[in-house]
């Protein structure tokens, strides 16, 4: 993949419904170096599924050739983020008996088969298998069961779904890109992977990623992933609530968000004056940026409050001491951590990526998270693992399942 002697390049490709972006890491002694990016305009997904495959291709194309020009490489296979309202999770349960009273790689390999041995639609393929906790004798809470005694193990997991044409068409998009797939991440993990701290972790904390075209929850407890969850509103639906309020292109209606966007218009002075756009070669006219927060706001409302609607009908909502953390494009929303902080009556902050070296300032954005988690991800990736627990990551994952999406694909 590279030129000249460099240590490992990895890459992450996070194919979102308004922007594509492509991230280059070196990995020299599990130390992740940002090398290259690429950015471009994505113009063929809503809601991050694959509605036209010839624009998708054609912004892939145009990241992958920006990032490896910073980087001075061919890219030739990358770790790609999948999201959508078509993604599934759903927590499940295994049990099996132990054969030789010690219990072995083996025995962690069938109490996972036996959980995730559920029925589930035929339009749906699990993409992951997460460990959450093992039970030895009705012994709860152990993370690693590996050399304990017994005769009976159990197991929790939680297995997030997605939908086979979805991944058909972005298998297909990055292939047509001159791209193999080595594998596939739902991208809150993979930006849970960036932006997140053990402690948090560890504690109990909420990620909300709010992207261009969905919002996707996962909380974590105990180091274990509990709960995951789509919804099917992101920061496109802000932009366009913009367009039609202001009467302004989408165009324009996103730069304006980026420029003077926010999520509490009482906080804006009235006599802040912006220039908007307008449409069939009309005259621009100036309108107070109160207007533009007042159409922000009550969509942004909506979205945390459906969110925590959601996690509140769960268990894990107690569970949650660190707070929630926001990221993903729409988390630059100015103030969206104070509305936040008061939808859900807890601790908010913003989460950028984190420990990362080499061209990190230009990543230190909340927009970057899922491309960068991707790339830590594929740090920590393992194909001749079936299944893996510890604490090298936080995924369990089966290693020969895109093999084999492949040859059926």
């Amino acid at each position: 993949m590279s030129k000249g002697v460099r240590g490992e390049l990895l890459v992450g490709l996070d194919i979102g419904t308004t922007k594509v972006c492509v991230v280059v890491a070196e990995i020299d002694d599990q130390q992740v170096k940002i090398i290259g990016v690429g950015r471009a305009p994505s113009m063929g997904l809503r809601r991050g599924m694959v509605v036209n495959i010839e624009s998708t291709v054609g912004s892939i194309r145009r990241a992958v050739e920006e990032a490896e020009q910073m980087a001075d490489c061919e890219i030739g296979s990358v770790f790609v983020g999948i999201a959508g309202s078509h993604i599934k999770g759903f927590n499940s349960h295994g049990l099996i008996p132990i054969r030789s009273g010690e219990i072995r790689q083996d025995d962690i390999n069938r109490v996972v088969d036996a959980a995730r041995a559920v029925p589930i639609p035929q339009d749906q393929k699990i993409i992951h298998v997460l460990p959450q906790e093992f039970m030895v004798d009705g012994q709860p809470e152990i993370q690693d069961p590996i050399g304990m005694t017994g005769v009976r193990l159990e197991a929790e997991v939680h297995i997030v779904t997605g939908s086979v044409t979805a991944v058909h068409n972005i298998i297909r998009c990055c292939n047509r890109a001159g791209l193999n797939v080595t594998d596939m991440v739902l991208e809150s993990l993979a930006s849970a992977e960036a932006v997140l701290t053990r402690e948090e972790l560890e504690l109990g904390v909420g990620l909300l990623d709010i992207g261009g075209g969905t919002s996707d929850l996962a909380v974590f407890v105990g180091g274990a992933i509990k709960q995951t969850f789509v919804l099917g509103l992101g920061g496109h639906s802000l932009t366009n609530d913009l367009s039609v309020g202001l009467r302004t292109p989408l165009r324009e209606a996103q730069r304006l968000k980026e420029q003077y966007g926010c999520s509490l218009s009482s906080l804006i002075d009235k006599d802040q004056l912006i220039d908007v756009p307008s449409v069939g070669g009309r005259s621009p006219r100036r309108l107070s940026r109160r207007v533009m927060g007042e159409i922000l706001e009550p969509r942004v409302e909506e979205i945390l409050t459906l969110i925590n609607r959601e996690l509140t009908n769960s268990r894990y909502k107690e569970m949650v001491n660190a707070g929630l953390v926001l990221t993903g494009g729409t988390a630059m929303l100015e103030h969206l951590e104070d509305l936040a902080e008061q939808i859900f009556d807890l601790p908010v902050r913003i989460g950028v990526p984190e420990n990362i070296g080499g061209l990190n300032e230009m990543v230190n954005s909340p927009q970057w998270a899922t491309g960068v988690g991707l790339v830590i991800y594929g740090m920590r990736y393992d194909p001749a693992a079936r299944f893996r627990t510890g604490s090298d990551g936080m995924f369990t994952r089966f290693g020969s399942r895109m093999r084999n999406w492949f040859k059926r694909l």
